[in-house]
């Protein structure tokens, strides 16, 4: 971001004087809810309003010209058909900020707006936004009503909904907020500006981020590199990703969602936690904002219930979600034997009621022993915190007892929100103790915590300058066949079959020649050679080839390669596919005609080390033919890693150049790996 950019964002959400564009004493209106807010809010207030001298006995001013000194900040309570004008004027103070709460509709108005912010250098929150609380200040440009006062905690909000943003707000849950941002549109200032405003300062102690659309993705890529390296968890909740919801997003803000991959792929590349839905965000909040942290080296989960039927709910969930649980030590279930009541398994998870007699001190015993075993990163007391007729606490008992005297994560576990004891509830989380509220968000928080932080790939490695400007011009020419394309590959590092381009059968016969049969035959009339019948495969003889080339010259043309066969293997995809919103993903994938139909794939940003391209191949399904399946030999592990580290390599080299490129099927074997089929669709 540049200074004068961050200068305007700063100005924005710091400010200390604030313009009211479109006050009104008008009850109920728009205008009103503006000065109510401004009113509880720490800014020097600015009425603006052409209908009246005063309201309320405060001075109204007929514009913002007239206004008696500069501000910072200009809220634009107006409708779509006097926002530019507004806007100017705005810019014409020198006013460095403004929020858009209307719609701003229309492409035109919408690229109005965009020009006259970027020519007067303005940052700008909207539009189609409910505005921002800055609750470290007491700044508060909303026009909508929200909590007073707002929680004060360590969570700094951004999101594109701004009903959700006034759900969060109004949550009541164990956390508080530094800063609450409703985005909207992001016509000029986005979530990557909001990123790098939170990720300077100290007291944020977790970004939650729910988006429907990336923009600036490189900028918030850097900013969320920077919020990992100073160890702030990043929470990011993205909507819109479904075929159905993109187009839902699209229509909403004008802009498409990225895909579920992508941001798959941009979560692991940045260290951030991708959660599903509300519930699953504000529980994974609520989680970390209890300050207590894994320890070293264990990665798993424990649970202590008081329902066989529940424990078992919690293992069928957290197996879905794949979620560990930690194998307790022999020490931690001999203990745990001791304290249980006849009849009852020492495990993990625990199943503790047994007669009800004793409870505090059995739940209390059972959980320290669980918090204490090496290998559990966060404990949970899995009860459902019902009301107690007899006025019984010894659940929240428990729990508050081994809180006093251990800083390892603990929180409780409810299955259902609304029978929850709210005066329990309180309890706890006064006490500092979360209380997740629902068994799958719940399960899905208590896993994030355990793995937290997460890897984020070393810095780029080295370009090789040459090669990426000669490859780059290349793919600025037309003519692109098989042959071609397995010299690119090759020169990344990535083995492939022989292969020569013939136009003619003359050609092909000679290219057979040369090559030496067994050979296959290839059109390069179609993208998808199989489907169309473009493929002939072990071809023994000149008389063969002649035959099958005229056949497949007179359906899909001339144009065809010749290439040596390969051995047999399993097949893997490779490739770098150019995503709207995330630019260049590497993609791993069960390969060969099924690819679509099987949809065995993961993806991954640029770079890609080798550690992370193990992991990648290992979450595949077809990962066990890798490894050697009913007494097959395994493939060659290391070399079909590095042929995606050499994908990765060309993604950050040739990335801007490129559609997409493939290798499929990539042949891998125990003698090596082999790309026999390659495609290249420059940008």
């Amino acid at each position: 971001m540049t200074d004068s950019r961050r200068a305007a964002v700063a100005a924005m959400l710091g400010a200390r004087s604030v313009a009211l564009v479109g006050a009104s004493p008008r009850p109920g209106s728009f205008g009103e809810r503006m000065m109510i807010e401004a009113r509880r809010s720490s800014g020097r207030m600015h009425l603006v309003n052409p209908r009246y001298d005063r309201i309320d006995g405060i001075v109204c001013a007929p514009s913002l010209a007239a206004l008696d000194e500069p501000v910072d900040l200009v809220l634009l309570g107006v409708p779509d058909a006097a926002l530019l004008d507004e806007l100017k004027a705005a810019a014409a103070i020198g006013a460095p900020s403004a929020v858009i709460f209307g719609s701003a509709h229309g492409a035109s108005l919408r690229q109005g707006v965009t020009e006259v912010a970027a020519g007067a250098r303005m940052a700008v929150c909207g539009a189609g936004c409910m505005g921002f609380v800055n609750n470290t200040t007491g700044l508060r440009a909303l026009g909508y009503l929200e909590p007073d006062p707002l929680p004060p905690g360590g969570v700094s909000l951004v999101t594109h909904s701004g009903s959700a943003f006034s759900t969060i707000l109004r949550a009541g849950r164990g956390f508080g907020f530094r800063l609450a941002v409703s985005s909207g549109q992001e016509l000029v200032t986005d979530t990557a500006d909001y990123v790098d405003y939170i990720v300077e300062d100290p007291d944020t102690s977790l970004i939650a981020l729910l988006l429907e659309t990336p923009r600036s993705v490189g900028r918030l890529r850097a900013g969320l590199h920077l919020a990992a390296e100073r160890g702030i968890p990043v929470v990011i909740l993205p909507v819109g990703h479904s075929p159905r919801g993109r187009a839902m997003v699209a229509a909403h803000s004008g802009a498409l969602a990225g895909d579920a991959a992508g941001w798959r792929a941009f979560c692991a590349d940045t260290g951030a936690i991708r959660v599903s839905d509300m519930a699953e965000f504000v529980d994974t909040i609520e989680l970390f904002e209890a300050g207590r942290r894994r320890r070293p080296g264990s990665r798993a989960i424990a649970t202590a219930h008081d329902s066989g039927a529940e424990r078992a709910l919690c293992a069928d969930i957290a197996h879905e979600l794949a979620v560990d649980f930690a194998e307790l030590t022999r020490a931690t279930l001999a203990t745990l034997g001791e304290l249980l009541d006849e009849g009852l398994t020492a495990g993990n998870p625990l199943d503790v009621w047994g007669t009800g007699a004793d409870t505090r001190e059995l739940f209390g015993g059972c959980l320290r022993a669980l918090v204490d075993d090496p290998g559990v990163a966060v404990t949970a007391l899995a009860v459902d915190l019902v009301t107690e007729f007899d006025g019984d606490t010894a659940y929240s008992d428990a729990i508050l007892d081994i809180a006093a005297d251990t800083d390892a994560p603990l929180a409780v576990l409810a299955s259902v929100p609304s029978a929850i004891d709210k005066t329990t509830a309180k309890r706890l989380r006064n006490n500092g103790i979360p209380l997740l509220e629902g068994t799958r968000s719940g399960i899905a928080a208590l896993g994030h915590l355990a793995r937290w932080p997460l890897p984020v790939p070393a810095g780029i490695p080295e370009i090789d300058t040459a090669r990426a400007q000669r490859w780059a011009a290349k793919l600025g020419e037309p003519g692109w066949d098989s042959p071609t394309a397995f010299a690119l590959l090759a020169d990344y590092g990535i083995s492939v079959t022989r292969s020569r381009a013939a136009h003619n059968a003359t050609e092909a016969l000679a290219a057979a020649e040369a090559l030496g049969y067994p050979v296959a035959l290839k059109t390069q009339g179609s993208e998808h050679k199989s489907d169309v019948g473009g493929v002939v495969l072990d071809i023994s003889d000149r008389e063969a080839l002649w035959v099958a080339y005229e056949e497949m010259a007179g359906r899909l043309g001339p144009d065809v390669s010749i290439d040596a066969m390969a051995p047999a293997g399993v097949e893997i995809s490779l490739g770098v596919v150019r995503d709207d919103n995330f630019g260049p993903l590497i993609v791993v994938a069960a390969g060969g005609t099924m690819v679509e139909l099987l949809a065995d794939r993961t993806v991954a940003c640029a770079p890609v080390s080798r550690e992370a391209a193990v992991a990648l191949l290992g979450s595949l399904r077809a990962a066990p033919l890798l490894a050697g399946w009913r007494g097959a030999q395994p493939v060659d592990l290391a070399a079909l890693t590095d042929a995606v580290v050499g994908f990765s390599q060309l993604a950050i080299e040739l990335g801007e150049y490129l559609d997409a490129i493939e290798a499929n099927p990539v042949i891998a074997s125990a003698a090596g790996v082999l790309a026999v089929d390659a495609l290249v669709i420059p940008r």
